[in-house]
């Protein structure tokens, strides 16, 4: 008997670069995704922060659990760049994560530059239009 339409979360399972983002998405891995995401050493989940364009702590749960793996966390926070909550800085500096706001554009760029360097990069990117 056939099964019914399954829901999953949208989920990249390597690590890949940003090929293009705008229209309120991104396209990596010949793949394309609407909404933001976050760019993982798991690899890049969609992604549905709950106070968009800041984060805060619970929308990072999996990157405060794939911690040991990060170093640097570029925060795409849409077309401006906007200052991160010092609680979530605290909370990202305990796990010994550097926290770096900037716009989506110029974090996808970094992003990009880093993983190519093999660093341990992650990054959480607000989608823009």
């Amino acid at each position: 008997m056939a099964k019914g339409i399954e829901i999953r979360d949208a989920h990249f399972p390597g690590r890949a670069p940003i090929d293009a983002y705008g229209n309120g998405g991104f396209r990596f891995a010949d793949m394309s995704h609407r909404g933001s995401i976050l760019c993982l050493p798991s690899g890049i989940h969609g992604w549905e922060p709950k106070s968009p364009p800041v984060p805060t702590a619970a929308d990072l749960v999996l990157v405060l659990e794939q911690s040991s793996e990060i170093e640097i966390l570029l925060v795409g926070t849409g077309t401006e760049l906007r200052r991160l909550p010092e609680e979530l800085r605290d909370v990202l500096r305990k796990h010994r994560i550097s926290a770096d706001p900037m716009s989506t554009g110029a974090a996808v760029r970094t992003y990009n530059v880093l993983l190519a360097e093999n660093r341990a990069v992650a990054a959480a990117l607000f989608a823009v239009d």
